[in-house]
């Protein structure tokens, strides 16, 4: 196996959660010697350093400076959220019968019926109470707590002819029949503290099945939250693996990317804005040094892309469908809910070209709008040509996902080779690559 697509699924299991996946991802910068900052604590920041900074602890931005003074940002941005279930304050449910259900409400768009008769964890964080101070913990449970019960087709022989889901009846979880241990009393012992110190919690709903390469050769990689963990860990992984830029390279990872992102912590937020502003202001940039340099910029939102069905060509463009291993796809759409331009994509493509990475072309059917995400939600605040790029994939926003094993490697090549590059914007407003 890819050593690459063994540290994902390594990854990928150590992250059930957004929390979980910034945290890993700390993890990984910290080992490569990255700098921790604060948001709430001065920066001292010198030239070839390599830092990064988290929101939210759901949020993070890693950045490595140029030993000169940057002329360009090169921004690659993905998202560490997944559709799931959320818990709700008061969890614990009694049904009828003596059943006690969880309960939750959806959080993103997710394939319903994907969800139902898979056994369940717990997982999220706890605002704990430690003397004078209130602390954040991590936590997720041994193993499945809950199971959310599909109706039998013998008490409705309609299941198969399309069914609509009813979230406050359907998608409630099961946890226990008759006496049950408290959910926070089950998750406090899990982080190993009192019931009564816990004060607040943000919960949801996720599988642990770990994710997994099947087929011929092990050309297929699946799991859960491919989307859009597959990205964050490339553009994470790129970062710490590209050589050195005249450039200011960033990596970033917003939350919330599956409701909006209009959070503090997800990219309609200003925690790109802020950052930025904050590196800027250390180098001594002017507010016209910083308008320049962001003009010759480029940002690339990574998210992943919808595979050709294998048994439903027919929701596909025939000329540009993706397929899974098959290289980069560059996402496009008339409407701009992808923000890819000419600018944009010709610089991206001479990249991946220079890397030896495939890339292809995905556009929405021209009758089938599709969902928007991280680009054009970025760039309301910091304004730079952009590309909306992603890996092909199977069965988006279910909990269970597929997508081609030998593309991730490609997409982390792809990145390092962006990051290392050191563009620069020509009168006629092309751009010359001086790596």
């Amino acid at each position: 196996m890819d050593a690459t697509v063994q540290e994902f699924l390594n990854f990928n299991q150590s992250a059930p959660t957004a929390w979980h996946a910034v945290e890993a991802l700390r993890e990984m910068l910290q080992a490569q010697s990255y700098t921790l900052l604060r948001e709430e604590e001065p920066w001292t920041l010198q030239p070839g350093g390599r830092y990064a900074v988290l929101r939210n602890g759901s949020s993070l931005i890693a950045f490595t400076l140029p030993r000169e003074r940057p002329h360009a940002a090169l921004i690659a941005a993905a998202h560490s959220d997944s559709p799931s279930f959320r818990i709700k304050p008061n969890a614990m449910q009694p049904g009828p019968n003596g059943a006690v259900r969880l309960s939750v409400e959806p959080y993103g768009g997710a394939v319903f019926s994907s969800w139902a008769d898979r056994p369940l964890a717990v997982a999220g964080r706890l605002m704990l109470r430690q003397g004078r101070e209130l602390v954040l913990r991590n936590v997720c449970t041994q193993g499945p707590v809950c199971v959310i019960p599909g109706l039998a087709i013998h008490m409705n022989r309609e299941l198969n002819s399309g069914y609509a889901w009813k979230p406050n009846i359907d998608l409630q979880p099961l946890w226990a029949v008759g006496e049950a241990p408290d959910l926070l009393t089950l998750l406090a012992e899990t982080a190993g503290v009192r019931r009564e110190d816990i004060v607040s919690h943000d919960l949801q709903l996720v599988s642990l099945v770990p994710a997994c390469v099947w087929g011929p050769e092990e050309a297929f990689l699946s799991g859960p939250r491919l989307d859009d963990l597959e990205c964050a860990y490339a553009v994470v992984r790129g970062l710490t693996e590209a050589g050195e830029s005249g450039s200011l390279a960033l990596a970033c990872v917003f939350d919330n990317e599956e409701v909006g992102s209009g959070t503090r912590q997800g990219a309609d937020g200003s925690f790109l804005e802020d950052t930025l502003t904050r590196i800027l202001d250390a180098l001594a940039f002017s507010r016209e040094d910083t308008l320049r340099l962001l003009s010759g910029s480029l940002m690339l939102s990574a998210d992943n892309a919808h595979a050709v069905h294998p048994n439903h060509p027919e929701y596909a463009d025939p000329a540009h469908s993706a397929q899974m291993n098959a290289g980069v796809v560059i996402k496009h759409n008339a409407a701009q809910r992808y923000v890819t331009e000419a600018v944009s994509e010709g610089l991206f493509a001479e990249i991946c070209r220079g890397a030896e990475v495939p890339v292809q072309h995905y556009c929405n059917r021209a009758d089938m709008p599709g969902g928007s995400t991280l680009g054009h939600i970025a760039l309301r605040h910091v304004s730079v040509p952009a590309v909306d790029i992603g890996l092909a994939q199977l069965a988006m926003h279910s909990s269970w996902e597929t997508a081609g094993a030998r593309d991730l490697p490609l997409m982390v090549r792809a990145l390092r080779a962006f990051y290392a590059a050191d563009p620069r914007r020509t009168v006629d407003g092309g751009w010359q690559l001086w790596s």
